[in-house]
């Protein structure tokens, strides 16, 4: 007998979620399960795909590599029956793990979320490095044309230009809570990293860093997402890719 076709869905709700704390180390695929787990446990009623091995309709966008905290991760779960936005985050946030928070939840409009995810902001902590050494490597990595740098793909080991994806990088200074010493130097970084094929991820920017300049840490770096959206030409600044769903609802 051929599968039973199910229904299409009756709404698609636009999530943005956070990935703190110990679990910026939890891979894509377990953050996948944690989704699908909530779903269940919140009574949500999620739309399943067609076929002989139904799913629920769970679509994520621009995830982050991991062992980076974020605090702009997003989906999509699409929907048999309509929920308001509000009551599916609450539900979701009361069956998920300490540590991955929805912070944001609306009902999709028209457009593909992905499409709006053109670039990101970053921070990376340096432990041990000097903001004066760190505004050298900015400087010199920003003055090169390209600065090519290498990283093991699920296609292979593959060598790519870090340089033309960073559409700003700027240095700041703060304590390193990690260390014993209040002078221990711990410089920071803020990034606005275009997104592009193959995608160029902080580490690939600090691999730059090292390569141009020499740049490294003394301990392992530390790299949060702050923000991921369109990304606006004019100040390269990036925005909410969730605001097109709110205008349509205050329409």
């Amino acid at each position: 007998m051929p599968p039973t076709q199910q229904p299409p869905p009756v709404q698609r709700v636009r999530i943005r979620y956070t990935k703190r704390g110990r679990l910026r180390f939890t891979s894509h695929r377990d953050i996948g399960r944690a989704f699908e787990r909530a779903v269940r446990r919140a009574g949500l009623p999620v739309s399943y795909s067609s076929g002989f091995n139904p799913h629920p309709r769970l679509s994520y966008a621009g995830a982050a590599p991991t062992g980076s905290a974020s605090e702009a991760e997003y989906m999509e779960v699409a929907l048999a029956s309509p929920c308001d936005p509000d009551a599916v985050r609450e539900a979701l946030n009361a069956a998920m793990p300490p540590g991955l928070d929805v912070v944001d939840a609306v009902t999709a409009a028209s457009g593909a979320l992905a499409d709006r995810l053109q670039a990101s902001c970053w921070t990376i902590r340096l432990p041990g490095v000097t903001t004066g050494d760190a505004e050298r490597a900015t400087a010199a990595f920003l003055a090169t044309d390209a600065v090519q740098v290498t990283r093991m793909t699920k296609r292979g080991l593959r060598h790519f230009d870090a340089r033309a994806a960073v559409v700003s990088l700027r240095t700041g200074e703060a304590f390193d809570p990690a260390s014993a010493d209040p002078a221990q130097p711990c410089a920071i970084l803020q990034a606005v990293v275009r997104h592009g094929e193959p995608s160029v991820r902080p580490d690939d920017v600090l691999a730059g860093l090292r390569e141009v300049a020499g740049l490294e840490a003394s301990a392992a770096p530390v790299m949060q997402r702050l923000a991921q959206g369109p990304l606006d030409p004019r100040d390269g600044t990036v925005g909410d890719p969730l605001a097109p769903d709110r205008d349509t609802r205050d329409a």
